[in-house]
């Protein structure tokens, strides 16, 4: 199963790292990624590959969201359909 992760927040150092070390620890595979910095605003989307996963997508929404308050950043983790199904006319 895919997901559609984004972090959008204040830029600061060590985001990416952050993020993709947390993703790592929790069997969660990047497939692609793409960041910008806007000013003073960081966005980043990944598409994640969640099938050797350790935890289900609804913890792992959770989890990401808890930890982006915690480094300052907002994370949101949905299904790719889901995604897709937001973004489609």
């Amino acid at each position: 199963m895919r997901a559609v992760l984004t972090v959008v927040g204040k830029d600061k150092t060590g985001i990416i790292a952050r993020v993709s070390g947390f993703l790592a620890e929790r069997g969660v595979n990047i497939l692609d990624i793409s960041q910008t910095i806007l000013s003073d605003y960081f966005a980043m989307i990944m598409l994640v590959d969640l099938s050797e996963a350790k935890t289900e997508l609804a913890v792992l929404a959770d989890e990401c969201a808890e930890m982006g308050k915690n480094i300052g950043m907002s994370i949101h983790v949905q299904h790719e359909a889901v995604f897709n199904a937001m973004h489609s006319v």
